[in-house]
């Protein structure tokens, strides 16, 4: 009997195949949610301009030696644009300041060097001719250059100059530059100004990659091959230097790589160099320790503070503040006594200037150091100012806290989108004022831009700008905070000494020496106030009434000083003084100030004549320019030929 069981078998398959299916498809769904939306890549233009490719085959380019024994350049770039700030002035103010700046040192034959213009081909330029060339440059590149181990390339210049000659090749035109070696701080550096120029004449564009890091790759070459590469010795010494420096350090860096949030650790390491380098994290630590920017826990283990990157970098800013305040007063200077006045910290202080600096050398930001009268010492930022606006050290200054108020542009923006629902225009503007020039319309667009930039208001794709509430406001607190936030009222162009023999009325003659301390400007103010009232007593101008200088005669002096000041003026230039009446213009060029007992003048000359005038400081962004002056009862006006591109 044939009872035989026969199976029939269906195709392969799998029970859970259908669960993993919907398994992978939740997978693939939460992925896709979390993924970045794809966006068009933006064009930067990072590679558009001279000097792309020499950047890429910098990168590309090996080199026989392991990365850390390179020798290392910080090379900082900024393109300075002509239509920006106080436009072409700054292009001569930024020249003026690097050689302002520039300290120079003595060399082995005892000789000065730095602090003086040369090109590739000539030593202690005069900025006038290169100034001239570049007067209606389209842009300015603005370039430091700052070898780790200057001190020990020694020539400065023949190094600039190697690597200017590297980087015309690179770049396929001759370059118009000029240069300066700083030695005024630790580490020598170089300032380099080029033209926006090119040897043609056109404007000349240098690719992005070129200029943050091909000009980068070729300096540090050119340094490879003066010093060679750098040996176990001279790694180990800069190393042991970082440990107790108060500022951001390559270690840090390695530590900043290694911790994961805020905590790190630090492994037990095997061989010599990774010993060395463990060591070396482990004393940085315990340093950073010292300061309050980290503590251990457990075996091996560390906890770094809340912003201690930002803590270290403000260290190593105040660090220079305070060096400089030193040399400036010639005695030792501790932290205790310096202060960063923003108008908070006291309604008004009266002091004088210590010494003025440089904030961002790159975009020409200044702050002055101001002592008040107990011996304490402001930080007090100035903002972007031409040279000749700055008080000199020694002057009389008054800082008061600065008030936020808006400009007159602001108020006529605020107006317009008042009556247009939050919205501004050009057109809206024109059909509001229909009397305004399409330049005053277009001055309000780049105060818009401005704004728009600090993110305080917003450009519609149409072109229509959405002012916002409150846009007074924050314009207002805008043009303070831009300012600084202090406001520098000059009392005194002149210093204590000055003013002690000059037949004038000067800021002596009002100050009150009670109301300053018994130390540092305090008793500088007591003794010169007591040697001013012995000279005004030999000079017969004392007036026991007045208790100085009495009322009638302030003014008389005051013309006699004018007059003197005009007198050596002609004795110096053989031309002759014409002082300003009523309805007699004067056209002539802005030279410079001349600073008197009374206060700060301009001077105005012409071919064979010339004036002065009350100054202010937005003649020094005109100094060389042509102006026409008329006197007006209580004032002077000035007109300034636009088409010569002088600003209003």
């Amino acid at each position: 009997m044939s009872d035989e069981f026969k199976p029939r078998l269906g195709s392969p398959g799998d029970r859970g195949r259908s669960a993993a299916k919907r398994y992978g498809a939740r997978i693939k769904r939460a992925a896709k949610r979390l993924a970045k939306p794809k966006r068009k890549t933006r064009f930067s233009g990072e590679r558009i301009g001279r000097g792309s490719a020499a950047a890429r085959m910098a990168q590309m380019r090996g080199s026989p030696f392991a990365k850390f024994r390179m020798r290392r350049v910080i090379v900082k770039t900024h393109i300075a644009r002509a239509g920006k700030g106080i436009g072409r002035a700054a292009f001569r103010a930024h020249v003026k300041y690097i050689q302002r700046d520039g300290v120079d040192r003595a060399n082995d034959n005892g000789e000065r060097e730095g602090g003086e213009l040369y090109n590739r081909d000539r030593e202690k330029l005069d900025d006038k001719d290169f100034l001239a060339r570049s007067e209606h440059d389209p842009h300015q590149f603005r370039i430091i250059f700052s070898p780790e181990d200057g001190e020990q390339i020694g020539d400065l210049k023949a190094f600039t100059r190697e690597v200017m000659e590297q980087a015309e090749k690179d770049l396929g035109t001759k370059l118009d530059w000029v240069a300066v070696d700083h030695w005024n701080t630790g580490h020598p550096h170089t300032h380099v100004v080029i033209r926006g120029r090119d040897a043609m004449g056109r404007d000349l564009v240098i690719a992005r990659e070129y200029l943050t890091q091909g000009l980068r790759a070729r300096a540090q070459e050119i340094a490879l091959e003066r010093l060679g590469p750098r040996r176990d010795l001279e790694i180990a010494k800069a190393q042991a230097r970082e440990m107790d420096a108060e500022c951001f350090t390559g270690i840090d860096r390695g530590l900043a790589s290694l911790a994961r949030g805020d905590t790190l650790e630090i492994a037990p390491a095997s061989g010599a160099a990774g010993n060395f380098e463990r060591t070396l994290r482990l004393r940085r630590l315990k340093f950073l320790e010292s300061l309050g920017l980290a503590g251990k826990f457990g075996a091996s283990k560390w906890r770094l503070a809340n912003g201690w990157e930002e803590c270290l970098r403000k260290k190593a800013i105040e660090r220079d503040i305070i060096r400089s305040i030193a040399a400036a007063a010639g005695r030792v200077i501790a932290a205790r006594d310096v202060a960063v006045f923003a108008g908070g910290a006291s309604e008004k202080i009266i002091g004088r200037v210590a010494a003025s600096a440089p904030d961002d050398e790159m975009r020409d930001t200044r702050y002055l150091i101001v002592e008040d009268g107990n011996g304490k010492f402001w930080r007090v930022a100035a903002g972007v100012t031409p040279p000749g606006a700055l008080p000199a050290q020694g002057a009389i200054v008054e800082l008061r806290k600065r008030e936020a108020r808006p400009l007159a542009s602001d108020r006529a923006i605020a107006h317009i989108a008042q009556l247009n629902r939050g919205v501004y225009s050009d057109a809206l503007h024109e059909a509001d004022d229909p009397s305004a020039s399409k330049a005053f319309i277009e001055a309000h667009k780049r105060r818009l831009e401005a704004l728009r930039r600090a993110g305080l208001v917003m450009r519609d794709e149409d072109g229509t700008w959405r002012i916002g509430e409150g846009y007074l406001e924050r314009a207002a607190h805008y043009e303070a905070a831009r300012g600084g936030g202090a406001h520098v009222d000059v009392k005194s162009w002149i210093d204590l000494d000055a003013q002690i023999g000059a037949r004038a009325p000067v800021w002596l003659d009002d100050a009150d020496e009670t109301d300053f301390g018994e130390r540092g400007l305090g008793a500088d103010i007591a003794a010169a106030r007591t040697r001013r009232a012995a000279f005004l007593k030999r000079e017969g101008l004392w007036s026991e009434e007045a208790g100085g200088i009495a009322p009638e005669a302030r003014e008389k002096l005051a013309a006699e000083e004018l007059e003197s000041a005009a007198a050596k003026e002609a004795r110096r230039t053989g031309k002759t003084y014409l002082a300003m009446t009523a309805n007699v213009p004067f056209e002539g060029v802005y030279e410079r100030p001349v600073d008197l007992g009374q206060g700060r003048f301009a001077l105005i000359v012409r071919a064979k004549e010339f004036t002065l005038v009350p100054w202010r400081p937005g003649l020094e962004r005109i100094r060389g320019r042509q102006a026409l002056l008329r006197r007006k009862p209580n004032s002077i006006s000035w007109t300034f030929d636009s088409t010569r591109g002088i600003g209003r």
